[in-house]
């Protein structure tokens, strides 16, 4: 018997029926469904309910109900565990869920009997050092930014590729990316597309203040690291796009290959391209 832990977006699952019919699935395959209290709570299943860190400890796999974004959050809370992730989209095709809910069944089915493929994705590591000592550490399978606010000026960002000097990048911020975070905010920033079967890390200025400034490709094993060179301005850190943090004059944010990687289950025969293909269409 296997434990599924099941993690939905209540923004999209609004009734809470589509929790209920996998739930229903899972345990007609003879397997237990694992849910936050929350979830377990509103779909009158207390006896389901356990916290996040025991889900995932506990589960043998992961069920996203949701989209891209509840992915990536699944996907941070989960690095430490290493257990592996199906994405079940419930809004927009997105580049990291696997399934859509038509094929829910089929793909759980699939993973019970053990037939899919694991997906695994290079994830980030970024340390903020504050007069030298450790504030925060965080991990990301997108991108980390460093991005100026609505009302602030142009700041700048010096930057170092381990200890080689790059660049003071003059520009609205700076993203350093996975190969998973390409298709993100780095390519509307202009960076490259990279097959997220790779490792590497990706160095794109936001709106540069210079005609020469492109995306720097650096090795998996490259640590780059950031000064913030401005006061009194708005700066913040991003992780996916989903967290942030204050960053001032003077802090250095690190940013290296995370010891964690994402293990995306793979069910559907769906390749990469054909949805980079499908989604540069839209």
């Amino acid at each position: 018997m296997k434990n599924i832990g099941v993690i939905s977006n209540i923004q999209k699952d609004t009734e809470f029926q589509i929790t209920i019919s996998a739930v229903k699935y899972i345990e007609e395959m003879e397997c237990k469904p694992l849910l936050n209290e929350f979830m377990a709570y509103k779909i009158g299943r207390k006896e389901l309910g356990l916290k996040l860190w025991e889900i995932y400890k506990n589960c043998d796999f992961v069920v996203v109900l949701g989209g891209d974004g509840t992915l990536l959050s699944v996907a941070r809370q989960c690095a430490p565990y290493g257990k592996p992730i199906l994405g079940v989209n419930l809004g927009h095709l997105g580049f990291l869920t696997d399934v859509e809910y038509a094929e829910m069944y089929k793909a759980l089915n699939k993973c019970i009997m053990d037939d899919y493929y694991i997906d695994e994705r290079m994830m980030l590591e970024a340390v903020i050092l504050k007069n030298g000592v450790e504030m925060e550490s965080y991990t990301a399978l997108n991108d980390i930014g460093i991005t100026k606010g609505s009302f602030s000026r142009m700041i700048h960002l010096k930057t170092y590729v381990d200890d080689d000097y790059v660049d003071t990048y003059s520009a609205d911020g700076l993203i350093i990316s996975s190969p998973t975070g390409s298709t993100a905010y780095s390519l509307s920033a202009g960076g490259p597309i990279c097959t997220p079967n790779i490792e590497l890390l990706i160095i794109t200025p936001i709106c540069p203040h210079t005609l020469y400034s492109r995306s720097i490709i650096a090795s998996p094993e490259s640590t780059v690291r950031v000064t913030i060179l401005d006061e009194n301005q708005d700066i913040m850190l991003t992780v996916d796009g989903q967290q942030g943090y204050k960053l001032n004059l003077g802090d250095e944010v690190i940013v290296r290959k995370s010891q964690y990687d994402t293990k995306l289950i793979k069910t559907s025969g769906k390749s990469f391209f054909n949805v980079l293909r499908t989604k540069l269409k839209e």
